[in-house]
């Protein structure tokens, strides 16, 4: 049997990872079986739910004739890195994904903290098991890289180890309705500084929401991370990169059950958890789509890189509230309802964010606040202390 090549999509937080892969999605000809691996901080599937969303909007499209979105498959490793915390568990995965869907190729999507290297290296490691790995890919996003390239190391190594650079955001310099645009001399400026990283890997602009051509971005039979050079190459590598460089705060409502790995999923949303730990909950007020997206305006993008997760949001027409994907990048956003679904183990939830960016210290009592927490008068600080001690918010800041 043939070995399933494996594609590997990097790049730091919020530069269009899962946007490129869905163009790769759109691309894939009926018959043809892929299967998505997908790594993200929290513990909600983000982005397997947007793929599904996705898929099932292009099924109703379509009147008749094969679906190739049935040959697509998602999956997803939560609550850590491929290349540091969850190194090990992808084999366990790989092998899975073969079993059970015994595809014609996977796509690993890593979380943006992902070093390239031991991602590689473990794939490497598998070739006996029936994998081979095609590519490192990595997409840069031309708005903000220049930003965070002189504070992010991962950044810098992902630019750096790599088959082909995908340069993403680029024609937002054409849109009239964004606030943040580049110039042409801003991305020149951006190309000096990614060719000062890699000057010989081949550079690709994206087109837009359909991203790049298949001939290109499959069958590269990449010769980079070979294991004889683990050695050496691991003396360039930080296994904690991620905790060096991003806070992260979740929001988690109803919150987690202390002792348990289940969550609240009660008609009456978290009533056990009222007093936990002397604390008592009540029920947040909820977002309207306005009222969220007038808050994620107020975001300063040198702080926040990254929002996902899943919001619930009051309508504005009648009493229902209904739960939305929330994907936040650099002050780009999109809203993505997820359709009802009375068999949905997220149906009672609530909140269920992860917030990643620097300098975050001061942002938990805030964002709990702007999230509907809190009694009248109540102060920020109040209100974290609060929450954090009924697991509704977690802050882990860099280094730890």
């Amino acid at each position: 049997m043939a070995s399933i090549p494996v594609t590997v999509f990097t790049g730091f937080l919020g530069a269009g990872k899962t946007t490129i892969v869905l163009s790769v999605l759109d691309q894939i000809k009926p018959g043809y079986k892929v299967v998505v691996l997908k790594n993200e901080f929290g513990d909600v599937e983000v982005d397997s739910k947007l793929m599904l969303a996705k898929a099932a909007a292009s099924e109703d499209s379509k009147d008749s004739g094969d679906k190739k979105e049935s040959f697509v498959n998602v999956t997803e490793m939560l609550n850590g890195c491929l290349c540091c915390v969850l190194v090990g568990q992808m084999k366990n995965a790989l092998l899975d994904i073969k079993e059970k869907y015994s595809p014609d190729r996977i796509i690993v999507e890593t979380s943006g903290s992902a070093f390239p290297a031991p991602i590689a290296w473990q794939i490497r490691q598998l070739n006996p098991d029936g994998f081979v790995l095609d590519a490192i890919i990595t997409v840069i996003d031309c708005v903000n890289f220049t930003g965070y390239e002189d504070t992010s190391y991962t950044a810098k190594m992902q630019a750096k180890y790599t088959d082909l650079i995908l340069l993403n955001k680029h024609e937002l310099s054409t849109l009239s309705n964004m606030k943040t645009k580049i110039s042409e001399r801003q991305f020149d400026i951006l190309l000096d500084h990614v060719y000062e990283l890699n000057e010989d890997t081949p550079k690709l602009k994206c087109n837009g929401t359909r991203g790049v051509s298949l001939d290109l971005l499959f069958g590269i039979d990449t010769k980079l991370f070979q294991l004889e050079s683990a050695i050496s190459e691991k003396n360039e590598q930080d296994l904690h990169h991620q905790e060096n460089e991003v806070d992260l705060v979740r929001i988690m409502f109803p919150p987690p059950v202390a002792g348990h790995d289940h969550r609240c999923t009660d008609e009456n949303v978290c009533k056990h958890d009222q007093g936990v730990d002397g604390v008592d909950l009540e029920f947040p007020c909820l977002f309207t789509v306005q009222s969220l997206e007038s808050f994620l305006k107020t975001l300063p993008v040198d702080v926040f890189y990254r929002i996902k997760g899943l919001v619930r949001v009051q309508s504005t027409d009648d009493d229902t509230a209904s739960l939305w994907i929330l994907n936040w990048a650099f002050g780009r956003h999109t809203l993505t309802q997820i359709s009802s679904n009375g068999n949905d183990d997220t149906k009672r939830e609530v909140y269920r964010v992860t917030v990643m960016g620097v300098g975050l210290g001061g942002w938990p009592g805030r964002l709990a606040k702007a999230f509907g927490f809190g009694k009248e008068g109540e102060s920020e600080a109040v209100i974290e202390q609060k929450l954090i001690a009924a697991r509704v918010v977690k802050f882990t800041p860099s280094g730890r």
